[in-house]
């Protein structure tokens, strides 16, 4: 019966923060209470997925390793999360980053849905980081592929973006609308600057961390 009630607890709490139970955390002074979620936390399977783009960028110059890239890395060793990364079939030019974009135009005026090497089966993870560097007001055409053949019912969906000033821009709402069944994060997402995450990655770190300490993840 005391097991029947504390699971009810739960639960409730988990609904008014607006995640399932692997992302809840307490605020209150039951330490016992807040253990026993985060537990529950550190036991439910996480995948980070994402797409990032290397070569010229714009504002950080010709760069080995994309911006999003960097912090999915971060997110996923600050939660032990499993990886993923998009990777489209036909890449996109690396020696100039005008033309690269110019590229995604076409393809957002094209509502193009173009093809991905490989694939995960997130069926196997309860919470899900999905991460994209903003272009044009959304993320890339390639991320919205992967989302379109998975199934994301009762998964909790967490975006995160790199952007130049636009911050999230409104693309969780639009993450939201794709990943259709999922619980996702809309307004809880991270947002940094590309040329943050790519020159000063202490400070980079220090934000991830303090975001997903807010949200309630521990390692």
């Amino acid at each position: 019966m005391k097991r029947n009630i504390l699971t009810t607890v739960l639960v409730t709490l988990c609904s008014l923060l607006g995640f399932n139970s692997c992302t809840a955390k307490t605020t209150g002074n039951d330490k016992t209470e807040n253990k026993k979620i985060e537990n529950m936390n550190n036991e439910c399977k996480k995948l980070v997925v994402f797409f990032s783009h290397t070569g010229e960028n714009y504002n950080v110059g010709y760069i080995e390793k994309g911006n999003t890239h960097i912090i999915a890395d971060m997110i996923a060793d600050a939660t032990g999360a499993d990886r993923f990364e998009i990777v489209p079939e036909k890449g996109y030019p690396k020696d100039s980053y005008d033309e690269c974009i110019e590229i995604a135009k076409r393809e957002l005026q094209q509502n193009a849905r173009p093809a991905v090497k490989g694939d995960i089966a997130i069926e196997d993870y309860d919470v899900i980081f999905i991460g994209y560097p903003q272009w044009w007001g959304e993320p890339p055409m390639c991320v919205y592929t992967f989302i379109n053949i998975h199934d994301w019912t009762g998964k909790t969906v967490i975006p995160f973006v790199t952007h130049e000033g636009s911050g999230m821009g409104g693309t969780d709402r639009k993450i939201a609308s794709a990943c259709k069944g999922a619980d996702v994060a809309v307004g809880k997402g991270f947002a940094i600057e590309g040329n943050v995450a790519q020159k000063n990655q202490s400070s980079a770190q220090t934000s991830v961390n303090n975001w997903l300490e807010h949200l309630g993840f521990k390692k």
